[in-house]
């Protein structure tokens, strides 16, 4: 009797565990898959008043069998909204004072040629983004009068820029009206259903509600897949709406570096960080300029002085979706102006050999492909731990192992455990086979890099 009362508790206890195992099962935190055309992507923006001395929509769809052939997915236009008068800062205004959402900024082109835009990126084999500013408008855009109770309130009842910014120019939504949320996602869908726009970047992200982000994008993908780029640090943006945020954070870590406040171990300590605090299958999106975080300040590369290149390369090797600013393959050497016109002047620059290098290199390493489509980064420990930056990614097949030496002296290095060994060709330059079994030494310039990948 006793022994059956023992076999029926154990068993009891057994059944128990096996449910509370199964209740603790790792679940996917992204809920969604990634568009396909997603996985091996580099973006490049675009703001169209400044990319060609016409700043048209036409002149700009010139510019793209250039793109494609340097290997750009993604175009992302900024706003191509009409833009505010009242209250406008500078002669242009700024393209964020969105007067109309569902409208085109003449200035750009009429809505027949930003058709013929899109349609010519798509039959090059790119994809569109436009820039959505969902969090305030320009303080004429008519919703403002037809829609008052759409825009939140001073204490004094006025309308308001979003709170703790210097955005004199727009005024700020109320996302507790469910009217404004049903419009906003209504305008989002229009651009995907009546233009073939492929996805967003959305301006201020973390400034809108996630559940309004969460509800749209399920709007949107009833239409087709879409692409979603948040400007914002945060992964719980990346559950249900987000397949890319911006990756602050390693662009702050790569300039301390350069400025020498900081040293290899804070860019380990960064990937370390991604690894364990964020979802794998999150995009994170890495550069080193965009139109309000430039690298230029009138001064060529005055941020990241000769560790420029070492930083572009490294967008392009360790986890992230690579994004190219306008003008960076042209050499362009000052900070675009924002309210004024500033057309970039086009040249062969020294950089567009280095980012058609990278991107072929990317498409065709698995290795180094976005979020849970690459390998993980696996930190190869060396002789040099403050100065150099070693490590190896691999999916499959694809096997990539990258040193980055970002010091500004010369390093020689040894690799101290063998997570590396195996047959490479130089990703770079080419040549012969290299063989990695132990005892091999580098020897890096200052800010100097190799990238390897694996002969099968």
């Amino acid at each position: 009797m006793i022994a059956r009362l023992a076999l029926a508790i154990a068993a009891g206890m057994l059944a128990t565990s096996a449910a509370a195992q199964a209740a603790h099962e790792p679940r996917p935190y992204v809920t969604f898959e990634n568009a396909a055309w997603t996985r091996d992507a580099v973006i490049y923006q675009i703001n169209t008043r400044q990319f060609t001395r016409e700043g048209t929509f036409r002149a700009a769809q010139d510019h793209l069998p250039r793109l494609a052939a340097m290997g750009v997915d993604i175009v992302w236009l900024m706003p191509i909204h009409p833009i505010g008068a009242v209250n406008r800062k500078g002669a242009l205004g700024s393209p964020y004072a969105v007067k109309d959402y569902r409208a085109v900024n003449p200035d750009l082109g009429s809505e027949a040629e930003l058709r013929a835009f899109i349609d010519q990126a798509h039959a090059l084999g790119m994809k569109v983004i436009l820039d959505w500013v969902a969090n305030h408008s320009a303080w004429d855009n008519p919703l403002t009068a037809r829609h008052p109770d759409w825009y939140k309130r001073s204490p004094e009842g006025t309308f308001m820029p979003p709170e703790g910014t210097d955005w004199s120019d727009v005024v700020a939504f109320d996302y507790a009206n469910p009217a404004l949320r049903a419009y906003m996602a209504d305008s989002l869908a229009y651009w995907v259903r009546e233009f073939g726009i492929d996805g967003y970047r959305a301006d201020v992200a973390g400034y809108v509600p996630l559940d309004f982000w969460e509800a749209a994008r399920r709007q949107l993908d009833a239409i087709k897949p879409a692409f979603m780029l948040a400007e914002w640090e945060q992964r719980d943006l990346h559950a249900r709406a987000f397949d890319a945020t911006y990756a602050w954070e390693w662009k702050q870590v790569m300039q301390r570096i350069a400025r020498g406040e900081a040293d290899a171990g804070a860019m380990r300590g960064y990937y370390a960080g991604q690894n364990v605090t964020w979802p794998r299958a999150a995009y994170r999106m890495v550069y080193t300029d965009n139109h309000d975080q430039n690298a230029w300040d009138g001064v060529a590369s005055a941020i990241y002085g000769p560790a420029y290149e070492a930083a572009i390369a490294l967008s392009f090797t360790g986890p992230g979706m690579p994004l190219i600013h306008n003008g960076q393959e042209a050499d362009l050497d000052h900070q675009l102006a924002f309210f004024e016109k500033d057309a970039i002047v086009w040249q062969q620059g020294r950089y567009d050999p280095l980012f058609r290098t990278l991107i072929g290199l990317k498409t065709r390493e698995a290795a180094l492909h976005n979020g849970r489509h690459g390998g993980v980064l696996v930190d190869v420990p060396n002789s040099a731990p403050r100065s150099v930056l070693s490590f190896v990614r691999q999916q499959g097949a694809s096997l990539v192992f990258a040193v980055f030496n970002l010091s500004p002296e010369p390093r020689h290095v040894t690799f101290t455990l063998a997570r590396h060994h195996g047959t490479y060709v130089d990703a770079m330059a080419g040549g012969a086979p290299i063989g990695f079994s132990g005892g091999e030494t580098l020897d890096l310039p200052a800010w100097g890099y190799r990238i390897f990948t694996q002969i099968p």
